[in-house]
């Protein structure tokens, strides 16, 4: 909108000065402006470290008002939601944004069934029963609207380990002060709703999995906030205690005992907010009609259901990263960032993106669905369940877009990983096979998007995908050893990609 700045030309020069001043003074003019990504200087500066001031007010109100459009923007947006007015028209879809696939998984659970996390931070436990699921689905030929995995099951015992995990790391760090940087880390969220890929993979290996009907969601899985913050508070307290506990010079056997009592209060917390679900070894009876009317019933125990009918090798799956500030080629794990303590850390081999889609159109065609990780809240249209860079037209609402890539959003905070969903398909160009879109299943019912499946376009895919999880057999052998090699690069434990789906 407008006349972009390298076309624009100052209209004062400062004087008295002399005219090779002057020629350079235009030089540093535009040598600044191609530097500021479409932002229009204003025609005087006023020297002032606050340009705020009644006159400054008076001349931006005047400017923003001048412009009719703006007016009309104005009116629209203060009235609506902003992504409710920017967002493009119907009429203005492309084919990007077809809820059309050429390659599909053939089987997949159902979107509407025992699918949607609600007022909770559970995406990557409903992304990996929805994954784990489909293998089921397949093993003992299901209706996909039959069968779900419990993510209750998976996330009591993640609350659990993650608390124990958090007063070791407080015992860990007891000669730190309270106040430096790495201990308010630790306390700030001890026991997080959300997890990675390796969290399940030593929540699977040390528990197993259960069917959604044998530990089914209670109220404070689906909304955690009520659990979550009196849990937290109390780790807090507990932390506290143990660290005066180690620096009065009592004996490791004795807060040993402490920690185990506390753990015990733990468990009792979750378990009343969340019922008691089966221990690992417990036995249960899992009982089915498959789709051609046949019952079938196995008498087996969470780990036994993992290992037996899931038959799904979750340690054997790894995650491919796209994180352009770091070297590609590599692996790199996160300091202090796992749920159990002597369970496996965080893993990424970060690759190229044009890599992860290459790997994940494999999956695809081989029936495999993808756990992946991403930035969901960006040009995000919740009801119609598009995700695309191209569906909202902020420069015609506000007279100026977002400029920053990948790269520069992760290094500012302005981006991470804060969502797992599945994706179950993708569109090829006919001629290129160059995927145009792809098809996701979230975990967020099935009243927004498509049913409960979305859209995401190739660029946006680009640009706010940040993970996928595969396994040797869609992978180059080089990248394969990369990960099997454990020749870690730890970013420190604030680093963005530490951040939790």
């Amino acid at each position: 909108m407008g006349n972009t700045p390298s076309a624009q030309k100052p209209t004062a020069i400062p004087s008295p000065v002399a005219r090779q001043e002057v020629f350079n003074e235009k030089l540093n003019y535009y040598s600044i402006n191609s530097k500021l990504r479409g932002l229009q200087l204003d025609d005087t500066y006023h020297g002032s470290s606050n340009p705020i001031s009644i006159d400054s007010l008076d001349s931006w109100e005047s400017k923003l008002l001048s412009d009719p459009k703006n007016k009309l923007a104005q009116a629209a947006i203060t009235s609506n939601s902003i992504d409710k007015i920017v967002s493009k028209t119907n009429v203005k879809l492309t084919n990007s944004d077809k809820f059309l696939f050429n390659v599909e998984v053939d089987v997949v659970g159902s979107p509407s069934f025992f699918n949607n996390q609600k007022s909770s931070g559970r995406c990557w436990i409903f992304a990996t029963c929805n994954v784990l699921r489909s293998h089921v689905i397949k093993n003992y030929n299901l209706s996909p609207e039959k069968f779900q995995l419990s993510q209750s099951y998976l996330f009591f015992y993640d609350k659990l380990e993650k608390a124990n995990f958090f007063l070791d790391n407080i015992l860990d760090t007891v000669d730190e002060d309270l106040d430096s940087r790495l201990v308010n880390h630790l306390l700030k969220d001890p026991i997080s709703d959300g997890g990675q890929w390796d969290m399940i993979v030593n929540l699977v290996s040390k528990y197993g999995l259960v069917p959604q009907e044998v530990f089914p969601d209670s109220f404070n899985a689906q909304a955690s906030s009520g659990l979550n913050g009196f849990l937290v508070a109390k780790l807090r307290e507990y932390g506290f205690i143990l660290r005066k506990l180690v620096k009065d010079g009592e004996s490791a056997e004795q807060v040993g005992l402490v920690k185990q009592s506390m753990m015990k209060q733990v468990y009792n917390i979750i378990a009343i907010a969340l019922g008691s679900p089966p221990k690992p070894t417990d036995s249960f009876k899992w009982e089915f009609i498959d789709k051609d009317g046949s019952y079938k019933s196995f008498q087996t125990t969470p780990l036994d259901f993992y290992t037996s009918h899931v038959r799904f090798d979750a340690a054997q799956q790894f995650s491919l990263l796209n994180d352009p500030r770091n070297e590609y080629g590599k692996l790199y794990t996160v300091d202090r960032l796992k749920n159990i303590s002597d369970g496996k850390p965080i893993e990424y081999v970060n690759l190229e993106i044009s890599a992860l889609k290459k790997v994940a159109i494999k999956m695809l065609q081989k029936n495999e669905p993808i756990f992946f990780g991403s930035d969901v809240g960006k040009f995000l249209s919740r009801e119609t369940g598009i995700l695309d860079v191209d569906a909202f037209d902020y420069d015609l609402g506000f007279g100026t877009s977002l400029k920053l890539s990948k790269e520069e959003r992760v290094r500012v905070g302005n981006s991470a990983m804060n969502h797992a969903m599945v994706i179950t398909g993708v569109h090829l160009d006919e001629t290129t096979k160059a995927p145009i879109r792809w098809k996701i299943e979230n975990s967020w019912g099935d009243d927004t998007g498509d049913k409960g499946y979305y859209l995401m376009s190739d660029k946006w895919f680009d640009e706010y995908v940040f993970q996928i999880v595969t396994n040797k057999s869609f992978v180059d052998k080089k990248v394969y050893s990369i990960w099997k090699n454990k020749d870690y690069t730890t970013l420190p434990y604030y680093d963005p990609m530490g951040s939790l789906a």
